[in-house]
């Protein structure tokens, strides 16, 4: 008998991810009831997947799943929010029930690393989509913003970069891996990992903070617009993996670092006063922190190479609608 609707939420969703105590009322009725703790506000954030522009149609169903709700925990560990419930709308082209429960497994493994409870969503029919919203709460006055960046501000990421967009290059079958370095650059594109540790941490100390989805240029970039201020890079500061350094030369790792995408990482900005003391409280996390550049007044965003000459930066990272 072919799965309807209801049997997919029942079947397949219903109880997902990790029951949380603030959750009045879950799945089964029109809206979900949720308790917001006392002195704090919500910080909700919502992204779609879409097969063919976000994730290639070979990627496993666990995998589309599982980064559809680290997506949108990035962008609250971006606000310094800690993360809490989540929806699901998901648009098929049939009900495949192979494909459904690979892809429930992602979702609650997901849900349950983070903490977090579905409570709710929708089912359609029509081409893969997956829409994730999560949201979260953060004490009132103290989330991390885009626009507080100010000259003299060092300018920091996490993790390394460039992993995912060398992933996708080595799915178009241009680079020569070994099985090893291709499961670790799958494993980087499939399975992100969001910094809501780090971004609680950084609450009270960053003065801007942004998570690098579009590419570090391109996500930089809004904190500069946002704050009315420029950066000065340093190219050869940009933390990169092992894997990506060994194929330094077989593809541009710059323009890869830069504004390749899918690395989820936090950009922030911290005051000079501040850097010693960031970089005690994120090495608790055993996360990477690096000092990539500095905030300037003048605006723009600049890059300095090897050689010690200074280079504008126009690229401006992925956007969809954009003619390519």
């Amino acid at each position: 008998m072919a799965l309807g609707e209801f049997d997919i939420i029942e079947r397949f969703f219903r109880g997902c991810g990790a029951p949380r105590a603030d959750v009045v009322l879950g799945i089964g009725d029109d809206a979900a009831l949720v308790t917001v703790p006392k002195g704090c506000e919500l910080a909700v954030a919502v992204d779609t997947l879409v097969e063919g522009v976000h994730f290639p149609h070979t990627t496993a169903a666990a995998d589309v799943a599982y980064k559809a709700v680290v997506v949108n925990l990035s962008d609250l560990a971006a606000m310094g929010a800690e993360p809490a419930w989540f929806t699901l709308a998901l648009t098929l082209p049939a009900a495949d029930e192979q494909w459904l429960e690979a892809f429930a497994r992602g979702l609650s493994a997901a849900a349950r690393t983070y903490g977090l409870q579905l409570v709710g969503g929708d089912t359609t029919r029509g081409p893969l989509t997956v829409t994730v919203q999560v949201a979260g709460h953060v004490p009132q006055g103290q989330a991390l913003r885009r626009s507080g960046a100010r000259a003299g501000d060092g300018v920091y990421v996490t993790g390394v970069l460039g992993d995912a967009a060398l992933a996708l290059e080595a799915l178009k079958g241009t680079l020569d891996l070994d099985s090893a370095e291709r499961d670790y650059l799958l494993a980087r594109l499939n399975r992100p990992v969001a910094r809501i540790g780090e971004g609680l941490r950084l609450r009270g100390i960053a003065t801007a903070a942004i998570d690098i989805s579009d590419g570090l240029a391109a996500d930089l970039r809004h904190i500069l617009d946002a704050s009315g201020v420029g950066a000065l890079l340093n190219l050869t500061e940009l933390p990169h993996s092992a894997v990506f350094e060994s194929y330094a030369g077989m593809t541009p790792l710059a323009r890869l670092a830069l504004s390749g995408g899918d690395d989820y990482e936090l950009c922030f900005t911290i005051p000079a006063s501040e850097e010693v003391r960031i970089a005690g409280l994120l090495a608790d996390s055993g996360t990477i922190v690096t000092r990539i550049g500095v905030i300037e007044a003048q605006s723009g965003l600049r890059c300095r190479l090897a050689d010690g000459s200074v280079l504008d930066v126009n690229n401006t990272g992925y956007e969809h609608f954009k003619r390519r």
